[in-house]
């Protein structure tokens, strides 16, 4: 680097103390505003949806396991949105159950006892009594205050400006054996006569693998109910199953088609279906190139050592939300949110709220802070995905030393710095943290941007002109922003 652009880089960083510092952040106060949908892939840039006035809408929220069945306690929801407007988050993934009890296994201390899991899909009628003690249930006959829940909480959801991925089936429900005793396909449980466990090993992986014709035909009709239920929100995304077992694929794919076939054939609108990684992530046999390869319009992929830190940039073969549930179970800090925000990804994060749990993956997380540090960043990596033109920012770590860079090429430009990291040269004897960016044949003038990521503060400094490549110290210690945008 010749002095010239050191001197002009140092002058650059020193005026900023002149210019000043603000407290306004990317997007200013987000107001929830009702969902424009349904969701469809962008044509501008794949890696996100459009609402139906073609604005990209970038998904990001916290979703925790009882967002929608009671399992150890009543579920306040409205207090779970309200405390997640308040982080402004737009997306949750309402979770569901298949079994009628629940041992609440993802916390470190468990109540002693089986819990049940209300409200069930279908009506316990009898005759006779299931496995937990209660009638036998009718897998012919909804159970309404399941569906008048779901519509209500997907309604409520909208209402407030967020998306709402309905989980349709469980993959834990089928394998465990204490899941699988009480289960409504498990033939002690229901008045059908519909026995799921074919082979008689005492556990239900067929349910999920290869479905008799009428464990099929049952499964077809409880998701057709759940699409006639919510066929006018607008809001809805869908999601097959949660991690079921590898042997899945095929199963999943036919229930992808059965979804968008079924809404074509009935008119509704079509709404975004997706599929997501399978059980024990990586080490347990799963493939994403499944998740690419299916007819899935979104996909959550799974793999400790492949997304938890410096994830790869996203394609655009499918719009990824990328959940750490997927990647550690619980886990992820607000650097896994901004690191997947900077590659293409739509960040979302598995969150334990306020209760103990066990469920780690490489780097446990088991501390309340961290995790409001993540429920903060992603709704700070969301307000800049309002104020970036989404259509055409798209990740560029090839122009930025750091290596993550939006860019909207020869407009705007968004580098983030993690805390400690620096380009070639590395930290210098006084701290500073040099950083470069390629502005080679880009013509004009830019403002110059510095955002404190954890402090949420500003500081506007100098114009620069592009035309080759920029050398920048970095003003604050952690992790910081970087934002080019030309002057008019």
């Amino acid at each position: 680097m010749n002095r010239l652009c050191l001197l002009t880089a140092l002058v650059t960083i020193m005026s900023a103390w002149t210019v000043g510092e603000t407290e306004v952040r990317a997007g200013g106060d987000l107001a929830p505003l009702p969902t424009r949908g349904p969701l469809r892939v962008s044509s501008d840039n794949p890696r996100y949806f459009a609402d139906s006035e073609n604005r990209i809408v970038y998904l990001t929220g916290s979703h925790s396991w009882e967002n929608f069945q009671d399992v150890t306690a009543a579920f306040n929801y409205q207090a779970y949105l309200d405390r997640l407007t308040a982080r402004h988050h737009n997306f949750i993934r309402m979770w569901v159950g298949e079994s009628t009890r629940s041992d609440a296994g993802w916390l470190l201390q468990p109540p002693a006892q089986d819990n049940p899991v209300t409200p069930l899909p279908y009506l316990r009628t009898g005759p006779g009594v299931a496995s937990d003690g209660g009638p036998r249930l009718d897998l012919t006959r909804f159970n309404p205050v399941y569906f008048e829940r779901l519509r209500a909480r997907v309604q409520q959801a909208g209402q407030r400006g967020y998306y709402v991925s309905v989980m349709l089936f469980q993959g834990f429900s089928v394998v465990e054996p204490h899941a699988w005793k009480a289960h409504p396909f498990n033939g002690n449980n229901n008045v059908n006569g519909i026995g799921g466990d074919e082979d008689r090993d005492g556990v239900g992986k067929e349910v999920h693998r290869s479905p008799s014709a009428w464990v099929l035909s049952a499964q077809e009709a409880y998701v057709g109910r759940v699409l006639d239920t919510l066929r006018d929100m607008d809001n809805v995304l869908y999601e097959v199953v949660n991690e079921a077992i590898p042997e899945s694929v095929s199963w999943q794919y036919h229930l992808i088609r059965f979804i968008q076939q079924y809404e074509r054939e009935h008119q509704y609108v079509a709404h975004p279906v997706g599929m997501t990684f399978f059980q024990l992530g990586e080490f347990g046999g799963g493939d994403n190139t499944a998740l690419f390869d299916s007819p899935a319009d979104w996909i959550s992929p799974g793999g400790y050592t492949k997304y938890a830190r410096n994830p790869p940039t996203a394609d655009g073969r499918k719009v990824i939300l990328l959940d750490t549930d997927h990647i550690h179970g619980i886990g992820g800090d607000q650097d896994f949110v901004w690191e997947s925000f900077f590659r293409g990804y739509n960040p979302i994060y598995m969150d334990p709220l306020d209760a103990p749990h066990e469920l780690t993956i490489g780097e446990p997380v088991r501390n309340e802070p961290q995790h409001e540090r993540a429920r903060v960043a992603m709704g700070e990596a969301r307000r800049w995905a309002t104020t970036l033109d989404l259509r055409r920012a798209i990740p560029r770590g090839d122009v930025a030393s750091t290596g993550y860079c939006l860019a909207g090429p020869g407009r705007e430009y968004l580098v983030y710095i993690p805390a400690g990291s620096a380009s070639s040269p590395s930290i210098d004897d006084n701290g500073a943290r040099p950083v470069t960016l390629n502005l080679n044949g880009v013509v004009g003038s830019f403002t110059v941007e510095w955002i404190d990521v954890e402090a949420r503060r500003a500081i506007l400094v100098e114009p620069i002109q592009g035309e080759r490549e920029r050398l920048f110290t970095v003003p604050f210690p952690g992790a910081t922003l970087l934002h080019l945008k030309t002057r008019s």
